[in-house]
């Protein structure tokens, strides 16, 4: 019997790709939708409600959408999740207030999957709007479909996280791809992590994107591919030409008016699309929603640990006791070896999909001789790099 342990380029299979991606969705398996478009379905909110505010129905409806996120076509769309678009305008007022002030100040930009710069682009959209405006804040997230749909995917004790993106007219669209967490890795570090773990990493997160303007295709609303979240070795294959190709042949789009959201799994293939639109600002909330069990069981303070081990290794390494694979195991349980969460303002994805991880410093700051100071100093300012 073989196991597939890891992915690799050589796991991914174009033929296996089209004929999962084939499917056509049964409207008998999604009985709450009131369409369903393309292999879509389309939920009306307002008429949800009865359904949400009662226990037994409401768990019947999660459980429809965790089958839609998970096993059927991967993504759904809540139609007027905000009925009250005033909402919708006074958050929209607070970002772009906030797009302004921050082009004022100027800094480093950078996105996931386009050009730097190409978009006005607001890291941590959800702690800058509480701030500016709770009253505002409040009324915005305190939307109960929203928060239905989050609990079909993840549970309760979800995490909430936003980046607000503004693509003006001529914006281009990003390459298909798929989300956070292994979608935000490079190609040589995704492959570095087992199969089980590529199954895992799509119920730690959920993408949703609220519509704050009307959104007619030429505008660019995202570009979906149904059932894609499917493919076990996607998340190799989304980089390669030929998948690509095939994305941009059966990718599907779908108009949005102010006040809809979309929600998909992040395994979903997808990319925003190109605003071929003469005078629309497409203004988007891009709402990325992590798992509450994404997290440690005891508090480390890593940074101390960082610190006291540095000069330690060193001189193991000067004394010829450590080896590379040595090296790599103590850094390992001790400096934090993943980028996320950190500060996207202060801390951009400039020159790749993640910033620099503390363990991957101290592996460079051994590799290049620094001192003890030399890497305390690059130590201090790599956290305050990440402070929120």
């Amino acid at each position: 019997m073989t196991h597939v342990a890891y992915f690799d380029d050589e796991s991914c299979v174009l033929d296996e790709f089209r004929a999962l991606t084939s499917q056509t969705l049964d409207a008998a398996a999604v009985p709450s939708a009131q369409a369903i478009t393309q292999n879509i379905p389309i939920y009306d909110t307002p008429s949800l409600a009865p359904k949400l505010s009662e226990a037994s129905k409401r768990r019947a409806l999660l459980a429809e959408w965790g089958w839609v996120l998970g096993q059927g076509p991967g993504v759904l769309v809540l139609r007027a999740a905000y009925k009250d678009l005033g909402v919708i305008d006074a958050a929209s007022a607070a970002y772009e207030a906030i797009i302004a002030r921050e082009k004022a100040q100027g800094g480093a930009q950078a996105d996931h999957f386009a050009t730097a710069g190409a978009n006005d682009r607001v890291w941590n959209s959800l702690q800058k709007l509480c701030m500016v405006d709770p009253m505002v804040f409040a009324r915005y997230f305190g939307n109960p479909a929203l928060a239905a749909v989050c609990e079909a995917w993840l549970g309760p004790g979800y995490q909430m996280t936003a980046q607000v993106n503004l693509v003006r007219p001529g914006g281009q669209a990003q390459t298909a791809h798929r989300d956070y967490h292994l979608g935000f890795q490079s190609g040589e570090v995704a492959a570095q992590f087992p199969a089980h773990v590529h199954d895992l990493s799509p119920v730690m997160t959920l993408q949703g994107a609220i519509a704050h303007c009307d959104m007619p295709v030429e505008s660019g609303p995202t570009k979906l591919l149904p059932y894609s979240q499917l493919y076990r070795p996607g998340y190799m294959a989304y980089r390669r030409d030929d998948f690509r190709a095939y994305f941009e042949e059966r990718f599907v789009q779908l108009p949005l008016s102010k006040g809809d959201a979309v929600f998909f799994n992040p395994a979903l293939f997808h990319g925003a699309g190109d605003n071929r639109s003469a005078d629309i600002q497409r203004l988007v909330n891009l709402v990325q929603v992590s798992s509450p069990f994404g997290r440690a069981m005891e508090s480390i303070d890593r940074l101390t640990m960082c610190r006291a081990l540095y000069p330690a290794l060193q001189t193991l390494i000067a004394e010829h006791e450590f080896a590379e694979a040595k090296i790599r195991a103590a850094i390992a349980a001790t400096a934090e070896g993943y980028s996320f969460p950190t500060n996207l303002d202060l801390d951009p994805p400039v020159g790749g999909l993640a910033p620099e991880t503390q363990a991957t410093l101290m592996q460079r700051a051994l590799d290049t001789g620094m001192t003890p100071e030399e890497f305390d100093d690059a130590l201090a300012r790599h956290a305050a790099r990440r402070l929120a």
